[in-house]
């Protein structure tokens, strides 16, 4: 048999290895890169308490076409969000790459974001930033958009409180 994935420990290994690097004088990464459709997306890790495969989901009747049902992640209920439908865009498929971003503690807001795949770490401190729609946008070197995602300023918008259809 294979040795079982246990994601708890894999980000527990990605948390030490950038303190060490900050320890030694190494710039910090401290945003994951995500792509919710055809966008790619900077989140900052603080914002965020874990990054899972989409669970089990028990659908809620008479919610926007967004809200894509409740998951029980370790004994605790999380809302979940289709990032993609929730922006305008199209459904997420939920199979192979599609991922949950679980809401940082700090929130007191148990939410997930369904997004179509994470792409990793990355160091956007050099990158070009600009403003539009009062949204920050970042380009990297190879001339890709990133959009910055607000979480606090997400989970406080109202269309976003508001499930029901």
């Amino acid at each position: 048999m294979s040795k079982r994935f246990n994601l708890r420990e894999f980000q527990q290994s990605v948390l030490d290895r950038l303190q060490a690097q900050m320890a030694s004088g190494g710039t910090r990464i401290s945003t994951l890169g995500v792509q919710v459709g055809d966008e790619f997306w900077l989140v900052d890790m603080s914002d965020i308490n874990e990054v899972l495969p989409l669970p089990s989901l028990t659908g809620v009747p008479l919610t926007k076409p967004w809200y894509c049902g409740v998951a029980n992640v370790r004994g605790n209920l999380y809302s979940i969000v289709d990032f993609a439908v929730f922006k305008g865009g199209s459904t997420t498929p939920r199979e192979g790459q599609s991922r949950v971003l679980l809401a940082g503690h700090k929130f007191a807001f148990n939410a997930g974001l369904l997004v179509s795949r994470v792409l990793g770490m990355r160091n956007a401190t050099e990158w070009q930033r600009s403003e539009q729609d009062g949204e920050v946008r970042l380009q990297d070197g190879n001339g890709q958009v990133w959009r910055k995602l607000d979480m606090a300023q997400l989970l406080q918008q109202p269309e976003f409180l508001q499930i029901g259809a």
